[in-house]
């Protein structure tokens, strides 16, 4: 079956902690909080598109557990149509997320579970899908030759490609020419380019580097700083929105990604495209969770008419 958006990752639960610091090694701290909900950077992308209006297949693996129960349940209520086979030898993915209680920034670690076996023989068991897309997006937390093969396989198809550097590593030049958009974060691109960001000057040069690498866009989000949209032609910084204050800032980049990919699969411009994902990650850190964070279309639009 054809979807306008095909996102390729990993489905993890997220088992977030809320203290007002991280404990240091050998020591136990009292937490303020705990939250079990659905995650992982492709399946928050691809509820995020759903969410925003885009029509949206996601492609991974899971187990066969009461993770993957959750997984379908929240794709389900999405409207993201799920391509996904159940391994029952292994198991669904699951992140540990520590949130700091006073600014609701966070640190991350992610077990794929039956996610990690993806590989680019499951992409071509899937070419069908994936040719006919018109976004094609993916990541980097299932195993990279599999990510490849599906930009391949997009690209060979006409679709639009996104690639989310995330969790960045280094790349060849030969995976950033098959992406039409690249859209790390400040620490994703100091990664890939060796080159501090740490405001939007040196977010430029650094975007000249990626496109130096084979990247035709370079779109380099800036947390509060906003947006860097940056090809070889065109240089626009997108403010970030504001919709209310902070409460957690884990889901802001999938919620970013995947109203790109929505925007864009509607054929909005690429500057706007970036605006929509601007405002749709605007409101997803107004709320807690990852996927439960993201909004409604009709949220972002509102959210846009008021400039």
């Amino acid at each position: 079956m054809k979807h306008d958006i095909v996102i390729l990752g990993v489905f993890v639960a997220d088992t977030a902690y809320r203290a007002s610091r991280q404990p240091k090694m050998g020591e136990t701290l009292l937490g303020n909080g705990f939250a079990l909900g659905p995650g992982g950077k492709g399946s928050n992308q691809a509820v995020a598109a759903a969410k925003a209006g885009g029509d949206t297949a996601f492609l991974s693996k899971l187990g066969k557990d009461a993770f993957a129960d959750m997984a379908l349940k929240t794709w389900k209520e999405a409207g993201v149509t799920p391509a996904v086979t159940q391994d029952p030898s292994s198991y669904t993915g699951a992140a540990y997320i520590f949130i700091e209680e006073g600014t609701g920034n966070n640190a991350i670690i992610v077990a794929p579970g039956a996610a990690a076996t993806i590989s680019p023989a499951d992409m071509d068991a899937n070419a069908e899908l994936i040719g006919s897309a018109k976004v094609f997006v993916t990541q980097l937390e299932q195993p990279l030759d599999a990510a490849v093969r599906a930009l391949e396989i997009a690209r060979a198809g006409g679709a639009t490609t996104v690639l989310n550097p995330a969790p960045a590593q280094k790349l060849d030049a030969a995976v950033f020419a098959l992406c039409d958009y690249v859209t790390p974060n400040e620490t994703e691109t100091e990664i890939l380019t060796g080159l501090p960001v740490t405001n939007v000057d040196q977010a430029k040069v650094a975007a000249d580097k990626l496109l130096d690498m084979g990247v035709k866009t370079a779109i380099i989000t800036l947390g509060a700083m906003g947006a860097l949209y940056h090809s070889r032609t065109e240089s626009v910084l997108v403010p970030a929105f504001k919709a209310g204050p902070v409460v957690e800032t884990t889901g802001a980049g999938d919620a970013f990604n995947g109203g790109f990919a929505a925007a864009i699969a509607r054929g909005t411009a690429p500057v706007d495209a970036v605006r929509f994902g601007s405002a749709v990650a605007g409101i997803s850190v107004t709320r807690p969770g990852t996927a439960p964070s993201m909004p409604s279309r009709a949220e972002v639009e509102a959210l846009l008419a008021k400039g």
